[in-house]
């Protein structure tokens, strides 16, 4: 037995493992029973994880120990050497890490450590199961690195995930768990991270709501996995060959599109609008079942916009598309575009033109919000919301009631916005009411003005909360049917004609009571939908839609054989052909008729639980020459509302005051950034499901009327008096117009954007008695509040700047 006063725990072979690792020259375990715990012989510290962190407590420069006190320069040197000698001979990573067992594995770690310590050090892990999946997630990332600057094919790197489909895997499990790699760094670390990025938002002002992009997600994860020393792309790179190729990338989303045209045939969308220094560009889309892509923008500032030139724009598009593939063009109800539709059937005989729906149901809400029965609760309802808004104490108590959500729904389009507002307040009656019966509204000096009184007074009257309701009952049937046109769920064209029927139907139904009102919003439906959108291809879509039309054959007969007649008109137009016209007759009657394969078992129980499209596509294979036809009849759409979902985009780079880029790499910048979002809207949609909202705009807007009306600005600070008080005032407007009529069809130069589509401006609303009817007069004064909001600053001065440097000195 060892004397006690002699005996070095250090040099007995018993507490340490027969191995040639030159780490234990230098510790031993203290306590046998526990070989996790391992002593340093040099300094006395005791460290846990067994020889692995006794040989990074040797090295030092690691988070996870201390460095040694006493150790030295050879001893540095000598276990350095050891530890990478073993990772150079290191084969791939094991599944299970063992610290006793497994030496290879530790060493290999260490390796990768201290690379990483080098920089920051890691804090400790905690425990024996963390420090293992430490071990795992860090071998991961070691055998993905370049060896020696050349490229690696190791095993790591070759089944790990892409950038991509690391994100797409994080969205369609909803919230993610954080990663092995991300559950090692200290909150302080993170936090650090953050701020940089926060950094790059806040000094080159970059809205907030880039955040929620894909693309910034996939950013952030693929410079996680590349790990240190990535240098960023320069100026030069970001502004030629980098835009280069994601111009090629983005063409490669055009082939799946392509397949679609051919099968399916396509729409040809297009619309047009005017900057602030009147200069002229018109977009062209194309639409699909597979999905809408953006093909282009051509500047026509220097060309009269009369029809003829219109149908050559829109004939030279149909040309590169394929006129075989193209069925129909769709564009604003414009007088110019509705002649240079009817040019363009004349010149093609099978395509149609068609004006769009989405257009005519928000000119429809228009004139329904400007009858004296809803105007009133509109107007009100807009002045309690900007007053809301403009002031942020009481903004913040609104929001703390409702759950932080906002009152101003901003829609796709301007009168969407407005009856999407009215629903919110209705929804959110009873935190309203709420707040302005509380003590947060009595202590606000608002509510002694006069102006806070009658918003006051506004909420909390039951003839307002009335009228908004009568407001809804007369426009939420058009939503309904907006919200069809518009979405992408499924394709519109063989909804349309039925919805339209059902929200006439319910009109019909909410105002049975009250005859004028009823006869007034008949009217509305006679005048704009009557008139303007009776489309023959919407009868052939909806007697070709089995889901809706054999029901319609039950229920209203003359109603069903009107659309097989429009059917009828729509195939001796697309076809042209004798034999295969008779062919496709013949075929019809067995649909129509429920005969043959159409009579079977398995295509009757599915017509209502198929979509139109895959109903088609399933049972139409025993009559080809008809499943042909029906499907390039029913997968169209019946809006160019695609064309105004990238007016930001086109505003934004088009309108920069210093931008001397060339036309061409705008349209690249357009191109790249209209078309991927597209593919994110689609995955957003498919993400959502059934609570995906067409209607609703992604971003909120402070431009929004119904949130600020003071768009002239105040004339002095601290007063309620607006430049377009004065303007009407003194006339000034009016007498400007009388003394500069307009020149012909050379139009008027505008300070303000011109948009030829359903966006259009706001015109004087007066009734039919010359007076304007407000159940609360006076109510759009308002006072001053001593608090601003920051982000109004920040999207006012600072979010045009986001591509300054990308688009200056060119």
């Amino acid at each position: 037995m060892a004397d006690p006063e002699t005996y070095d725990p250090s040099k007995d072979p018993s507490r340490k493992p027969k191995s040639d690792d030159p780490g234990w020259e230098f510790g031993f375990w203290p306590d046998k029973n526990n070989r996790d715990l391992v002593e340093c012989a040099l300094c006395g510290r005791q460290v846990h994880s067994g020889v692995k962190r006794l040989k990074q407590h040797l090295v030092g420069g690691y988070g996870d120990v201390e460095k040694c006190a006493k150790t030295t320069a050879e001893i540095r040197t000598k276990i350095g050497n050891y530890m990478k000698s073993k990772m150079k001979n290191k084969m791939p990573v094991p599944v299970e890490l063992d610290d006793e067992d497994d030496e290879l594995d530790e060493d290999h770690v260490t390796q990768v450590s201290s690379r990483a310590s080098s920089i920051h050090p890691v804090p400790s892990s905690g425990t024996a199961i963390k420090r293992k999946r430490v071990a795992q997630a860090t071998l991961k990332f070691q055998h993905s690195l370049p060896k020696s600057g050349k490229p690696t094919n190791s095993v790591a790197s070759m089944i790990r995930k892409s950038p991509e489909e690391v994100i797409e895997e994080r969205h369609s499990q909803g919230k993610s768990q954080q990663t092995l790699e991300g559950c090692t760094r200290s909150k302080e670390e993170v936090k650090k991270v953050h701020g940089h990025i926060a950094d790059f938002f806040y000094e080159n002002g970059i809205p907030f709501n880039a955040a929620n992009s894909r693309s910034y997600e996939i950013m952030i994860e693929s410079i996680g996995q590349f790990g240190p020393g990535l240098k960023p792309p320069s100026y030069h790179e970001l502004r030629v060959p980098l835009l280069e190729e994601a111009v090629k990338d983005t063409e490669k989303l055009k082939e799946n599109h392509e397949i679609a045209w051919k099968q399916y045939g396509c729409t040809l969308m297009s619309d047009g609008w005017s900057d602030k220094r009147s200069r002229h560009l018109v977009n062209f889309l194309v639409n699909s079942p597979e999905g809408t892509f953006f093909l282009e923008s051509i500047d026509a500032s220097h060309e009269s916009q009369d029809a003829s030139l219109l149908a050559s724009l829109l004939e030279k598009q149909i040309q590169k598309i394929g006129k075989e593939n193209v069925i129909q063009v769709v564009t604003d109800n414009g007088a110019n575009y509705k002649a240079a539709g009817k040019l363009l059937e004349q010149r093609i005989p099978t395509l149609s033109w068609t004006p769009c729906a989405a257009h005519c149901l928000d000119l429809m809400m228009e004139d329904i919000g400007k009858l004296v029965e809803f105007k009133p609760w509109i107007d009100s309802a807009r002045r309690c919301t900007t007053f809301i808004y403009r002031h942020t104490r009481i903004l913040s108590a609104m929001r703390e009631r409702t759950g932080g959500r906002d009152l101003v729904r901003a829609g796709v389009t301007r009168f969407a916005t407005a009856f999407l507002t009215l629903q919110s307040l209705c929804k959110y009656r009873e935190p309203l009411r709420n707040l302005f019966v509380s003590q947060d509204w009595n202590n606000s000096k608002l509510s002694s003005t006069a102006v806070g009184q009658r918003v006051c007074d506004t909420i909390l009257a039951t003839k307002f909360w009335n009228g908004v309701e009568d407001t809804l009952r007369a426009c939420h049937p058009l939503l309904v049917v907006l919200r069809i046109v518009d979405g992408d769920e499924h394709p519109a064209m063989p909804e349309l004609a039925m919805a339209m029927r059902e929200a006439k139907k319910k009109i019909n139904e909410s105002f049975a009571g009250r005859p004028r009102v009823l006869k007034k919003l008949m009217k509305i439906f006679e005048d704009r939908w009557a008139d303007q959108m009776e489309v023959k291809l919407y009868g052939a879509a909806l007697f070709l839609n089995p889901s809706k039309y054999f029901d319609l054959k039950r229920t209203d007969t003359a109603y069903a054989y009107e659309q097989r007649a429009l059917f009828n008109d729509v195939v001796y137009k697309m076809i042209g052909d004798d034999e295969l016209e008779c062919k496709i007759s013949k075929q019809v009657d067995d649909y129509d008729f429920l005969r043959g394969g159409f009579a079977k078992p398995l295509p009757i129980k599915h017509q209502k639980t198929k979509a139109p499209l895959n109903w088609w596509n399933a049972f139409g294979g025993h009559a080809l020459e008809l499943q042909s036809l029906a499907l390039r009849i029913i997968g169209l759409c019946c809006s160019s509302s695609g064309c105004e979902r990238n007016w930001s985009t086109f505003e934004f780079i088009h309108t920069k005051k210093r931008n001397r880029l060339e036309h061409k790499r705008l349209n690249d910048l357009v191109f790249i950034q209209y078309n991927r979002k597209i593919v994110n809207r689609f995955k957003k949609r498919r993400e959502e499901g059934s609570s995906f909202n067409p209607l609703v705009l992604e971003e909120f807007s402070w431009d929004n009327e119904w949130v600020d009306d003071s768009g002239s600005q105040v004339v002095h600070h601290g007063d309620d008096l607006l430049w377009d008080e004065v303007d009407e005032a003194l006339g000034a407007s009016r007498n400007l117009d009388r003394r500069n009529p307009r020149r012909g069809d050379g139009g008027e130069p505008s300070s303000s954007v011109r948009v030829y589509s359903r966006r259009r401006n706001d015109d004087t609303d007066v009734e039919e008695n010359g007076q304007e009817s407000e159940p609360f007069p006076n109510d759009d004064l308002d006072v001053d509040d001593e608090d601003q909001d920051a982000m109004d600053i920040i999207h006012n001065n600072q979010a045009d700047s986001r591509f300054d440097d990308f688009l200056d000195d060119v």
